[in-house]
């Protein structure tokens, strides 16, 4: 039963009630009172948060953050329906990419008092927002942490592939210093696609101005800044397909970039394209990223993230076998790159992260609730 339903049932007991003594009534708010104040709290008085998959640089950087401030409780599993049950005598949680937030579990999480959930990143594609609305659940944020950390990211992914650094480096390792089959290309000159150009897409942009190359932009809403260097063009899709040299992906999952990059998107583009992809593995369809790999259309591929990550990115499984055949064959590749989910991770990221994240605690510790909360989402 969620919170709603408690408190309707509450209601209905008290209007069969004929009425309410005085000492009764007093008893009634005592006991409400002290309810309030132990629920989600621990004997220190301190707002109780269940932090799920978590790691040790998680661990580090919100401890410090913190400052005992919050009593935080880090799970090392994801959520989902078989963990949700850990939430019990928690308002509050905190969740990451990968952590399952269905309509499912978010039932459960309202029958066991969750009132907020709260994102440790910018996307919350993995949150069912409207069966949040329906449970009375408050979710926010991470609205932006530092942009340089992914878009540095990308730009290593670029020049990894482009200079072969991976296979130069494997090469080494066994005593192969001969250097066929490592030749790559100037940067300079060369066009580059940016899909989505809001902060991290401008930071990637104003490197690759640095760099020497020119710069094609696909976004709904121009940014401002970046057309007044005279270096960015707008265009459609098809163009940027047509002309890109290297194609990178900066854009939200939502149902309307869902595979963004499909078979008809790679028919379009120039024939040994590079892609890279470090913002949701969902905006490429991943058979058809494999097929354009078989057929030498796509000739370098860089990803952080995998549409099917979740249980495979952020663990060790060196000592198991791959189970997922079609990240097995990404990964059979040599002109593939794939990091798992790494981007994000720099010690200035993971201070943003935590420090936006506690102050949306802080918030909701005020007494601020859904669309009261400066880092709110909703459907």
């Amino acid at each position: 039963m969620s919170n709603a339903k408690r408190l309707d049932a509450f209601r209905e007991t008290l209007d069969a009630e004929k009425g309410l003594d005085a000492e009764t009534y007093q008893r009634l708010l005592r006991d409400l009172e002290r309810a309030k104040r132990v629920f989600g709290h621990d004997k220190d008085g301190r707002l109780k948060v269940a932090l799920f998959d978590t790691k040790s640089y998680d661990i580090e950087s919100f401890e410090k953050v913190n400052n005992d401030h919050f009593a935080l409780r880090f799970i090392e599993a994801s959520l989902n329906l078989d963990t949700a049950s850990a939430v019990r005598g928690y308002r509050a949680i905190c969740i990451f990419v990968n952590d399952t937030c269905d309509a499912q579990v978010v039932q459960k999480l309202a029958d066991n008092g969750v009132e907020l959930i709260a994102m440790r990143a910018t996307g919350y594609n993995n949150v069912d927002l409207e069966a949040c609305e329906r449970a009375g659940i408050s979710v926010v944020r991470v609205t932006a942490y530092s942009p340089y950390a992914i878009a540095e990211h990308t730009i290593g992914l670029m020049l990894m592939l482009n200079r072969h650094l991976h296979r130069a480096h494997q090469r080494v390792q066994v005593g192969n210093f001969g250097l066929d089959g490592l030749t790559g290309f100037d940067m300079h000159g060369k066009t580059v696609g940016v899909f989505g150009t809001g902060k991290i897409g401008q930071c990637v942009i104003d490197i690759l101005i640095g760099l020497g190359c020119r710069v094609l932009a696909v976004d709904k809403f121009q940014n401002d800044e970046l057309l007044a260097t005279g270096k960015v063009t707008y265009v459609e899709p098809e163009q940027l397909f047509a002309e890109a040299d290297v194609i990178t992906l900066h854009v939200p999952l939502m149902p309307s970039t869902h595979h963004l990059i499909d078979k008809k998107a790679i028919a379009q583009m120039k024939t040994g394209v590079m892609l890279i992809n470090t913002s949701r593995g969902g905006l490429i369809d991943t058979k058809a990223l494999v097929k354009g790999l078989k057929s030498g259309k796509i000739g370098a591929a860089g990803l952080d993230v995998y549409e099917e990550e979740a249980g495979v990115f952020f663990e060790d499984l060196s000592s198991k076998n791959l189970t997922d055949d079609i990240l097995a064959r990404l990964l059979s590749f040599t002109n593939v790159v794939v990091t798992s989910h790494q981007a994000f991770l720099t010690q200035e990221a993971l201070s943003d992260i935590a420090e936006t994240t506690i102050a949306n605690l802080t918030e909701y510790e005020d007494g601020k609730r859904l669309d009261e909360l400066t880092n709110s989402v909703a459907p």
